[in-house]
């Protein structure tokens, strides 16, 4: 092995890794197997990937290709070298968009390519649901669909050519052929050429073994498609007739140009999961996007009376029916992010769903669709009640539920979960009911629950049965319904992969769903083109037990027990909270919201939440040494973990990696000691206070020369930031020594000392670090803002850090001792039914996210119970102006550029329009617990001003991570991939909003433009 790693570290020019964490991150995906790789490969180019297929038989060892590992069946793990394509090889190569067609490298994210095809308004037809982290090359390995069959068909319907490296090394285009073309490949004596005459052959002789033994449905994913070949000699001059295309009046052809199918082996490489050749680029057929589109979710009390009522649904010729059961709402109604999404279309508590969708040339037909299904519904089935979905905005929060339905299920926890092993069945529609009742019953039998949801137009309904893996007697329970299920789905004429594919849940059975005659067809085929078993074996043919190889098996155990500083009592421990993640790669999505910054750049498995929480759990559960805890290598894992939150809101799975993070981090630094960096950092109240007692010479110090290299030498504090500086008077000292009777009960506790002139409404304003002693200014603001909201402010009497700073590195036994002294502090004003009110989202919130996991304690539960109530009563405080509102009056923006100032006349220099515009950039905190609503609803009071979000995820600044001289290019690279180019593009009169410091910082630093908080602004507009 080590010959092998050398060679291949001589060799490739891209990223060659097979060290043991490496491994761990690529053990799993998005199923419930786990096989530890030989080691894991990211190409650059074509020359890579011939490389490591050259040095893999040399060897004798396997080649496995992988995209964004989102499979559900095990296809992308393996005992191989694993090929990553896609942190490099992910480019749009060509566009045709006159002949609708586009050249594209495997890792393209399916949603990265459409944004990339919009302006040609085209797109890549199959909308796979985790469509923002599959990639096209893995959608082609599995033969995907989507929502859209009904409309669009499968993958292998937009494919046109492949050019692939074959086993042997090899490289050819594999496309569409005339009699000719595919003569001269017949007589070809390479690998290439016996492919072409083993597939005719084969597609000849077994023609009546394929008609009989073939389901006759539209989502059949599984074996290998030797379907296609049937009618592709060219002798034959019949076209090959694709009914459920032409029923569903699709907008493109599977014809060839002559109007006849042609031979086109690329049809064989699609859905063969990576096991006869290597995709290298494919040429893909581009549809129209559709002009208008339409939603009506259809509301039931039964799942039966949904499952009842697609029938009737498709009789409305609608593009899509998707149907979602009461144990995935349920699941959703309890997800921070999807809970909001549900709360915008659901009415009531029904039991099942369906999202019945239109397409149509203009929004007149798509109302007169949803009328023309309304009517027929109320007719012909139990619905009881209708919601209608017209505009994006509408639209978004449906599908985005929808789409989440697999990880969603998948939070469940710690033990129970719903499986991925009989999900992908298909049977014809008009079968749907009776099938998923027989279904139920199965699972009913075994004393299991199950889930459902899915493709109800194409009679694919996704099934999670709530199986324990770790659990010995639910393994066989496992295994009995999978069985029981292949049966089932025999004798309802239906396929066992309906999009999913085989990969390692399925392949077992393919010899009784297909016969004898064709599996060793199967087996011909994979002998043919790989006949030295590179290329990832054990799939589709020749695999193991389904139940072989599992990520938690009877043996699971955790053999490395942690006492932790946080209870993680959400997930049963620091274990149960790493194992939450399931692998569906929603971290990995690149191009909107926060999770996860890094992977976002660098596009590096290891960067992504899903490989953190991997790389945690495997730590814990023996498959790593013990010592890879504080290992380098773990810390390098880890590092780029910004604690930003953005897993804990749009992770399906709730993974929370920020609390992940600072646990490990603190043992590391048990392990391996606490740098002074992180000390000063972690204890950065105390850097400020000195600092501002000492100002204006610290600020004078500040700017010596030659202070920011010696930073960068000593403290590993980039050059390349200015540090914030002092303010000599601190807020909290300015707002006790206003005159008498404004905020004078500051002075006092007044929950300490009685007061019974106590003035109300009354609430508590907490001076985190950087408003008391670098920007007293925003502070002074937010008194001036609440007080014209009608209320009195008071400090605490002592105020103290919130722990924030010492959370995020690490510093817990020091967080946890200062959380029980500010609970001392603010405790009494909780309790006492005070609002405590913040500005800067990290401090306030932590008081809500991490207090009442880090002070629970069940020796002693009055601090559990303080925790709480200090949770209950803390806001970040446009929540808590949005809420009293009533009490604020805004006035006109008073901007510098006035509208009638321009040198203009007449009614068009006087005409009402927006003086100014706002441009919001959300704190990651804040978009995580609380979202941007309440901050964009404030502006929008502004007279005469408009408000919007950018999409900028995380600013790359995140508390201390921005001005270490280690992270500064990524953190620029963070900034730029969204922020800064939006700041850039504003007018100069526009103002940029931010709420949080690190935010301001990063703002001003990266693009020169001031962001002001938005208390400042609120302050400026007070009528």
């Amino acid at each position: 092995m080590d010959q092998l790693i050398s060679e291949l570290r001589a060799q490739v020019r891209g990223d060659v890794r097979f060290d043991p964490v490496s491994r761990a991150l690529y053990a799993t995906d998005a199923s419930i197997y786990q096989i530890e790789p030989l080691g894991v490969v990211l190409p650059r180019d074509e020359q890579d990937v011939a490389a490591v297929l050259r040095l893999a038989r040399r060897h004798s060892v396997a080649v496995l290709p992988r995209g964004g590992a989102t499979s559900l069946a095990g296809q992308t793990v393996g005992r191989a070298i694993q090929l990553d394509f896609t942190r490099y090889m992910h480019r749009l190569l060509e566009v045709n968009a006159a002949e609708g067609w586009a050249w594209v490298e495997p890792g393209l994210v399916l949603d990265e390519l459409n944004a990339l095809l919009a302006p040609y308004d085209l797109k890549f037809a199959p909308d796979v649901s985790p469509g923002n982290r599959a990639t096209i090359g893995g959608m082609i390995g599995n033969n995907s669909s989507g929502m859209y069959s009904l409309v669009y068909g499968k993958t292998i319907d937009h494919v046109l050519e492949l050019k692939v490296m074959l086993a042997d090394g090899s490289v050819t285009t594999l496309g569409p052929l005339d009699e000719d073309g595919l003569r001269a490949k017949l007589v070809l004596d390479s690998l290439e050429g016996r492919a072409y005459r083993t597939v005719r052959r084969l597609g000849r002789e077994l023609a009546g073994e394929i008609e009989q033994r073939f389901p006759k449905v539209l989502r059949r994913v599984g074996g290998y498609n030797l379907d296609a070949f049937v009618l592709a000699s060219p002798e034959n001059q019949e076209p090959r007739t694709e009914n459920h295309l032409n029923r569903s009046g699709s907008q493109f052809s599977v014809l060839g140009s002559k109007g006849q199918q042609q031979f086109n082996l690329s049809n064989l490489i699609v859905g063969s999961e990576g096991t006869l050749a290597v995709i290298l680029a494919a040429k893909i057929r581009l549809v129209p996007r559709p002009k208008h589109t339409a939603i009506d979710v259809v509301h039931f009390d039964a799942l039966d009376d949904a499952l009842d009522a697609v029938l009737p649904c498709l009789a409305c010729g609608p593009a899509a029916v998707e149907l979602m059961d009461d144990i995935l709402l349920d699941l959703t109604r309890d997800s921070r992010e999807y809970a909001r999404h549900l709360a915008s279309f659901l009415q009531g508590r029904p039991r099942a769903v369906l999202q019945v969708e239109f397409f149509g040339e203009t929004q007149a037909e798509v109302i007169a669709r949803l009328d023309q299904l309304e009517r027929h519904l109320r007719e012909h089935t139990r619905a009881v009640a209708f919601t209608r979905a017209l505009t994006a905005s509408e639209k978004s929060p449906i599908l985005q539920v929808r789409k989440a339905s697999m990880p969603l299920l998948q939070s469940m926890s710690p033990d129970r979960k719903p499986e991925t092993f009989v999900e992908d069945s298909a049977v014809a529609p008009e079968k749907l009911g009776d099938y998923i009742r027989q279904f139920r019953a199965i699972v009913h039998a075994h004393d299991v629950q199950v889930s459902f949801y899915g493709h109800a137009s194409v009679g694919l309904m996704h099934a999670r049965p709530l199986i324990n893996l770790k659990d010995p007697a639910d393994i066989a329970k496992m295994r009995s319904i999978a069985e029981q299920i292949k049966d089932l789905s025999i004798e309802f004429g239906g396929a066992l992969s309906g999009e999913h594919g085989d990969g390692l849940a399925r392949s077992e059975f393919n010899r009784e769903l297909f016969g004898e005659k064709l599996y060793e067809a199967f087996r011909e085929v994979k002998r043919t083109f790989d006949p030295h078993g590179v290329l990832n074996s054990g799939k589709i043919v020749d695999a193991p037990p389904m139940d072989a190889n599992l990520r938690y098996g009877a043996d699971y155990r955790v053999t490395l027990p942690l006492e932790t500083h946080f209870r993680f009592r959400d997930s049963g421990g620091i274990a149960g909270a790493a194992e939450l993640c399931n692998g569906n790669g929603l971290c990995r999505k690149t191009a909107s919201g926060t999770m996860c910054p890094s992977y976002m750049v660098t596009r590096d498995e290891q960067h992504s939440t899903r490989g953190r929480a991997n790389a945690l759990r495997m730590v814990l559960s023996g498959a790593l040494a013990p010592a890879e805890l504080a290992s380098e290598r773990m810390r390098e894992v880890m590092d780029l973990c910004i604690e930003c939150k953005g897993c804990t809101a749009e992770c399906p799975s709730r993974v929370n990696m920020t609390r992940l993070k600072a646990e490990w981090l603190s043992h590391y630094h048990a392990a391996n000691g606490v740098p002074l960096r992180s000390r000063l950092f972690g204890h950065i109240r105390l850097v400020n206070q000195i600092g501002s007692a000492l100002a204006p010479l610290s600020n004078w110090a500040l700017g010596l020369p030659g202070l920011s290299p010696l930073n960068e030498r000593l403290l590993g504090i980039s050059r390349q930031r200015r540090l914030p500086y002092f303010a000599r008077e601190p807020f909290d000292r300015w707002f006790w020594r206003r005159e008498s009777g404004v905020g004078s009960w500051g002075l006092a506790d007044p929950l300490l000392t009685p007061n019974p002139q106590l003035p109300t409404p009354t609430v508590v304003l907490f001076p985190d670090t950087f408003t008391n002693y670098n920007d007293p200014g925003i502070g002074r603001a937010a008194v001036r803002v609440l007080e014209a909201a009608g209320y009195e402010v008071l400090l605490p009497r002592r105020p103290i850090c919130c722990g924030r700073p010492m959370i995020s590195k690490g510093l817990l036994a020091e967080a946890k001792a200062l959380a029980h002294q500010q609970m001392e502090w603010l405790a009494p004003y909780a309790q006492a039914g005070l609002p405590i009110v913040g500005l800067e989202p990290s401090c306030i919130l932590t008081f809500r996210d991490e207090y009442p996991d880090l002070l629970d304690d069940p020796r002693n539960p009055d601090v559990g119970r303080g925790a709480e109530a200090l949770a209950r009563q803390s806001f970040l405080i446009d929540e808590f102006l949005v809420r009293e509102a009533g009490g604020l009056r805004l006035g006109p923006w008073k901007s510098s550029l006035r509208v009638n100032d321009q040198q203009s006349s007449g009614p068009q220099a006087s005409s009402p329009q927006p003086q100014v515009s706002f441009l919001l950039h959300g704190h990651c905190h804040q978009k995580a617990l609380v979202g941007t609503a309440h901050a964009l609803a404030l502006l929008r009071m502004i007279p005469g001003v408009e408000a919007r979000e950018v999409d900028s995820g995380c600013c790359g600044m995140a508390g201390s991570f921005g001005y270490e001289a280690e992270h500064y290019a990524i953190s620029q690279a963070i900034g730029e991939r969204a922020l800064f180019p939006a700041v850039r593009a504003l007018a100069p009169e526009s103002q940029v909003v931010a709420m949080g410091t690190s935010c301001r910082q990063q703002i001003a630093d990266g693009t020169g433009r001031r962001a002001r908080h938005l208390v400042e602004v609120l302050a400026d507009a007070l009528a």
